[in-house]
């Protein structure tokens, strides 16, 4: 009930009338936009990827936009959605997460919307009435609720202007998220009588992915742009730990950083449950969330992270998918997700606002023998075929395939990241320059291992699977390169060939270097229950002049961990040019928006995030005017927070 009541429309006005943007006779336009953009959300202007998309549907067209965490992929249907006539549609995957998306467009003075299961079937009555009233702008729905007959007849009685899809990628089986769900959503646009622009949005979708929208959904000749996944103020760092130390890693972690917003996420339940309890006896404050507690456990925990009352939260991937918590200033991975899309996606909760966060993954083999048994054993998607099933396993298989070679990797992991998305790495831009030989602000550019080189026994690999025509899996290639005496090896003849006992490392080195090489598409590994080693499609890089192979190597003593560079990360300092005192007058505007958020009911981020408080601290605002140029306030946030801050700011002025 409480998202029902923090949804309604009673703290608005009654409507917006003189307040509203004005727009032109004819059909809204850029200005108009811009306009919006700038009375409700704070910003003189859209970033590059985002004009792209709302021109793209104030035109009238179909738009699939691909964009990084935090790159405002919500202002490019919100936006629209204010300045069109009658009620835009957000499909989101996830009910727990509308309320909160809800309450921050009704605080920046935005008629928001939600229908979902929380409501009663009263209340949905209720908002559906109201919407045909035309009380709202915006309504956001679940996949589920679109076959429901009670919505096709209400969806009939309002003018829709536009469609927004969100988690686009959800629709795809060959991404990471794929929910069957996601594909009613193209018979429901078919079905209505006026079929209006639909955009479709994500953080995560390779080339294939992205074919797989624009198809299930139906998309027309869509406005396609894909933004870049370089996310320059994150700091990525690798570690392999075995199990029994990476408690002790993330302790000491979060000891440096108890005042920031942190989620850890953990494969299993059983994972998240000990690790939760284990910090709290380290005297850590932690919450969990994992699909095996009651739901109302999990919106109380969701609930507490969110309103910074907790900062750690413990988590399997149940939780973050549509997270608006823009003050997350580092995501742990206990162990190893099944896929570059899934790292990336969760790792991305970290400083959506902009500002200097870390991420750091810690694995052991075991994790990659956990993320086999889930893809092998864990079921596919309910509703398809054995054929369909068995097309999406081989697809995760080859994602885990690119997570394992992301954690062996001596090269540069955002390059990594990038070059697996289909970016080169090459053209990005990093504080020092051009990207030429790593970003400088990953573990692997800083130098934080020991490297082993291997690249005679990477060429040796090569030239035995050649040699065997791809016939055996990596255990039998790890014999016959060690000149094994196995039955096996001596029976099949194989101690015959001329790269039988041809390297001398230990057989755990030659199956890495064998993995390692399939996530470069040097050599492929099959799928199936005995999965065999092939040559890749870039096979022949071996055999070229320059060729070398590097495995990381475990640092028994690791060296303090380095301080997070904001300057080299941010290309700024955190909090402007004033230094200690400005952080000192953070404390005291965090502190401030936490009651003001706690008064409404509210997550403080919606109050304000981290990058507007800190460029209040660089700014130093005195006046409405001045206040109004800080990054992130519009009017209506002047209206309802201007003074407060204002007098916060010129008490610390005066004490200094």
């Amino acid at each position: 009930m409480a998202d029902f009541e923090n949804a309604s429309p009673r703290r608005e006005p009654e409507g917006l009338g003189a307040r509203d943007v004005r727009l032109n006779a004819a059909a809204p336009r850029m200005e108009d936009a811009r306009a919006a953009l700038l009375r409700y959300f704070g910003y003189a202007d859209f970033r590059a990827g985002q004009r792209f998309v709302v021109d793209a549907l104030l035109q009238g067209r179909d738009a699939l936009g691909v964009m990084p965490t935090g790159a405002g992929k919500s202002i490019c249907y919100q936006v629209p959605g204010i300045v069109l006539p009658g009620l835009a549609l957000v499909i989101s995957p996830l009910v727990s997460l509308m309320g909160d998306q809800v309450r921050s467009l009704i605080d920046a003075g935005v008629r928001g919307s939600f229908l979902n299961s929380t409501l009663s079937p009263a209340q949905q009555r209720t908002v559906m009435k109201r919407a045909v009233e035309g009380t709202y702008k915006i309504m956001y729905v679940a996949p589920e609720r679109l076959s429901d007959p009670a919505f096709r007849a209400f969806v009939a009685q309002v003018h829709i202007p536009l469609i927004a899809v969100d988690e686009a990628h959800c629709v795809s089986q060959w991404g990471q998220d794929f929910r069957p769900s996601y594909l009613e959503i193209r018979d429901f646009i078919e079905s209505l009588d006026r079929r209006p622009p639909v955009v479709a949005l994500t953080a995560t979708a390779t080339e294939r992915v992205r074919i797989d929208i624009a198809n299930l959904l139906g998309l027309r000749d869509p406005a396609t742009i894909v933004t870049g996944f370089d996310r320059p103020n994150l700091k990525f760092g690798v570690e392999r730990l075995e199990p029994k130390l990476k408690r002790r890693r993330i302790a000491e972690f979060i000891a440096d950083r108890r005042r920031e917003s942190g989620i850890i996420y953990c494969s299993t339940r059983k994972d998240v449950d000990m690790l939760a309890e284990w910090l709290a006896c380290q005297g850590i404050s932690a919450v969990r969330y994992h699909a095996g507690m009651t739901a109302d456990a999990r919106m109380q925990s969701q609930r507490r992270f969110i309103d910074d009352d907790v900062p750690v939260m413990v988590a399997t991937n149940a939780f973050g998918m549509g997270i608006d918590k823009s003050n997350v200033r580092y995501v742990l991975h206990y162990n190893m997700p099944k896929s570059i899309e899934a790292y990336y996606q969760e790792a991305g909760r970290a400083g959506r606002d902009g500002e200097p966060s870390e991420c750091l993954l810690l694995w052991s083999d075991g994790d990659i023998a956990t993320c086999r048994y889930f893809i092998e054993e864990g079921g596919a998607a309910e509703g398809l075929s054995e054929e369909e099933a068995q097309r999406v396993k081989s697809v995760q298989r080859r994602m885990l395939d690119g997570m394992v070679g992301y954690c062996r990797t001596t090269d540069c992991l955002r390059a990594y990241i990038l070059h697996y998305f289909g970016e080169d790495a090459s053209s990005v831009q990093t504080p020092e320059g051009a990207f030429a030989d790593g970003c400088g602000n990953c573990s692997n550019c800083l130098g934080d291992f020991d490297t082993i080189d291997v690249t005679e026994t990477a060429k040796a690999c090569v030239s035995c699977v050649r040699e065997v025509q791809g016939a055996f899996g990596k255990s039998m290639i790890a014999d016959i390169l060690r000149g094994s005496k196995a039955q096996r090896v001596i029976e099949a003849g194989l101690d015959g060939l001329s790269c039988y006992n041809a390297v001398s490392d230990s057989a755990t080195q030659v199956k890495e270097v064998i993995e390692l090489l399939a996530a470069q598409d040097i050599l492929s590994i099959s799928d199936g229950t005995y999965p065999t080693v092939g040559l890749g499609v870039r096979a022949a890089a071996v055999d070229q002049d320059g060729f070398s192979f590097s495995l990381k190597k475990i640092r028994r003593n690791r060296p303090a961990a380095r301080p997070f560079d904001a300057a080299a990360s941010a290309g700024a300092s955190a909090f402007g040019a004033s230094g200690v005192g400005d952080s000192d007058l953070f404390e005291r505007l965090r502190a401030l928006r936490k009651r003001l958020a706690d008064a409404q009911g509210i997550p403080p981020y919606v109050v304000f995030s981290d990058k507007a408080l800190r460029d209040m601290c660089a700014r130093m605002p005195r006046t409405a005017d001045e206040f109004l140029e800080v990054n992130g306030v519009g009017e209506k946030k002047l209206e309802r927070y201007g003074e407060t801050f204002l007098s916060e700011i010129a008490a610390f002025l005066s004490e200094r």
